[in-house]
């Protein structure tokens, strides 16, 4: 059995989408001839905590843990925020715009804490791995980012002790939809993007989630560029028996910052409720998880408060149920983020999974319109298109109101965590045998 270090700032008991992907990869590598060794803080500073996700952590896992100081506690003294509350994610707000204190914590996150505010883990973490690792054998190292000082304690390990290195990216560096939100100086820039092009050029292989990153990091000289999309569990999916709404029920699972609000498709749903009879009382608009007090007011302004249905963060284990009883299951991508064609969330293949329709808001010629197509599991509108919009819902309404709103997705099978654990293990076995100098 080959041993594989993994070193992750999100793991158990951490919620939401950052630890799901090598939570899943950790629980079937043991099939695939890898031990996995985790590498994780022991006193991280998670937006959400979910206990449930223990349960897919394999009996008898290593998990090594050291301390991090982050810069949160400082961050929250000054902004007036209680020492046990958690820190939103995307420029996400409950409460108020943003103040200025705020708008200088965000230029500080951008200019200062290169490559996050994680940086302060890097050298603790880099001496204590290279003790670590010159008695205890591993056959690879992993790092997954965001974070991305998760890549740059691996760099530092690769470069010290020669161990295979494989980057894993669940989102890109420079490229990703929040980075022009920084307000990054032109200094912090190339600063940014000269520490992205050491880390792609310095590992053995690298990750990524789409066709599109794949592409995009090729370009830019990535090393040995590998595609392994997000996925779904089936484990995830067996939920108990499920009674479906009985309202025409369109669900949003997952954050809704402010980059992510729909005004288009609120401006649809509007005018749909004034035109098309009883649309309004059939009509639910179901957000679960975290939503920016933007979105909820424009609702509101629409006349659509009463519709509004918000669900706080829901425990993984409770997610299929929440999905497979809804109408419809939307999900929107950032029209402003430069990857916008290569967002694969890993939701998106949890709602796969549950076998109900998809309607999508984004890109038409990317990597989601793709798979939307080749599943035949929903239809995916353009950003700004009014009149798409309303019809695409016209259509799945009368399918409701015909009780005929149903989905069988094909060719899915290819995205389940244990399928695509296969392939992250053979490109494993690949760096390894290419270390030893075995050919092919």
């Amino acid at each position: 059995m080959h041993k594989v270090l993994i070193i992750t700032y999100y793991w158990p008991p951490s919620g939401g989408a950052g630890v799901q992907r090598w939570l899943k990869f950790v629980k079937y590598l043991r099939d695939f001839g890898w031990e996995p060794v985790i590498y994780t803080p022991s006193n991280p500073e998670f937006p959400v905590i979910d206990d449930t996700l223990a349960k897919d952590i394999p009996a008898d896992i290593k998990v090594i843990k050291t301390p991090i100081w982050e810069p949160y506690e400082f961050y929250k003294k000054i902004t007036g925020k209680k020492s046990t509350s958690k820190i939103n994610s995307g420029f996400l707000n409950d409460k108020k715009s943003p103040g200025l204190v705020e708008q200088l914590s965000v230029w500080i996150r951008g200019n200062i804490f290169i490559p996050d505010a994680r940086k302060f883990w890097i050298k603790p973490s880099v001496r204590f791995l290279i003790n670590y690792l010159k008695e205890n054998h591993v056959d690879a190292i992993v790092s997954t980012g965001p974070p991305h000082s998760m890549h740059l304690i691996a760099l530092a390990i690769k470069e010290r002790l020669n161990i295979p290195w494989l980057a894993d990216f669940r989102d890109p560096w420079t490229d990703i939809d929040y980075y022009k939100d920084l307000k990054i100086s032109a200094f912090a820039d190339k600063k940014h993007k000269n520490l992205e092009l050491k880390t792609i050029r310095g590992c053995s292989a690298m990750v990524v989630v789409s066709s599109d990153m794949k592409e995009n990091y090729e370009k830019m000289g990535g090393n040995n560029v590998h595609l392994i999309t997000n996925g779904f569990d089936p484990d995830d999916m067996e939920a108990h028996e499920v009674v479906r709404d009985a309202k025409f029920s369109i669900s949003h699972i997952g954050t809704l910052p402010p980059s992510l609000n729909l005004k288009v498709l609120w401006q649809a749903l509007s005018e749909l409720s004034e035109s098309v009879p009883n649309f309004r009382n059939n009509l639910e608009i179901k957000l679960v998880g975290k939503v920016d007090k933007l979105v909820t007011d424009d609702l509101k302004a629409l006349n659509l408060g009463e519709q509004l249905t918000l669900i706080e963060y829901v425990s993984h284990d409770k997610v299929a149920s929440l999905m497979k009883q809804s109408a419809i299951l939307l999900l929107v991508i950032n029209k402003d983020s430069p990857n916008a064609k290569g967002i694969l969330t890993g939701k998106f293949f949890e709602y796969l999974a549950s076998g109900r329709p998809i309607m999508a808001i984004g890109p038409t010629d990317g990597d989601l319109a793709r798979i939307l197509k080749e599943s035949e599991a929903g239809v995916i509108a353009a950003y700004d298109n009014l009149e798409q919009i309303k019809k695409i819902v016209i259509i799945m309404y009368e399918k409701y109101l015909c009780s005929d709103l149903n989905n069988n997705p094909k060719g899915i099978g290819k995205y389940a965590r244990k399928n695509l654990t296969s392939e992250l293990a053979a490109i494993l076995n690949k760096m390894i045998i290419k270390k030893n100098g075995i050919p092919d």
